[in-house]
């Protein structure tokens, strides 16, 4: 009869940790999932505002024009990278970002454009969003990495593989963006 209770209580035990493991992962998951969607929201954002931007700058910048049209087109593939996850997104975004920071170097060739209130706004909003766009890929790498550690390690990888859970991309600059600036006070 003992023997019988302790086999039930080690059964109970063992299904407890193991549920408790599974639950996490889920938790895990959803958390990646859930900051990978506010990365698209501070996008979408980026997005919108990107051709308002174009619109106050044209009228100035009528010699430019394939300088605008790089933007454009950036921004519609960024747009479209979105449905191939993390690798494309980051790749595209990473692209728009170049365009947009060659736009703003045009821009200070026209004293009247960098004066004017609506530009200025828009780049204050552009700017404001890429720094949301940076702590929203931040939190979202943290929960990658928590995520596959959780996925990788021991013992909760055996329920992982059992329930086919998959490690995830992390959101990573280009190796262009990596390089150290070199500064030269001469």
């Amino acid at each position: 009869m003992i023997a019988i209770i302790v086999l039930i209580v080690v059964v109970v035990v063992i299904v407890a940790v193991l549920a408790g493991m599974y639950n996490s992962l889920v938790k895990r998951r959803n958390q990646v999932d859930n900051s990978w969607s506010q990365i698209e929201v501070q996008l979408k954002r980026r997005h919108d505002l990107i051709p308002n931007l174009v619109e106050a700058v044209k009228d100035y910048m009528s010699y430019e024009q394939e300088t605008l049209t790089n933007v454009t087109n950036a921004r519609a593939a960024a747009i479209d990278a979105g449905r191939r996850g993390p690798e494309a997104q980051a790749e595209a975004e990473n692209v728009l970002t170049g365009t947009l920071k060659s736009l703003f170097a045009v821009a200070e060739n026209y004293p009247e454009l960098k004066a004017n209130q609506n530009v200025i706004q828009l780049q204050e909003e552009l700017t404001s969003t890429e720094n949301k766009i940076a702590f929203a890929r931040q939190f979202y790498n943290d929960s990658v990495l928590t995520y596959n550690n959780k996925i990788q390690m021991f013992p909760s990888n055996l329920i992982a593989g059992m329930f086919n859970f998959t490690t995830r991309q992390f959101f990573e600059a280009p190796e262009s963006e990596r390089a150290v600036p070199v500064v030269d006070l001469r």
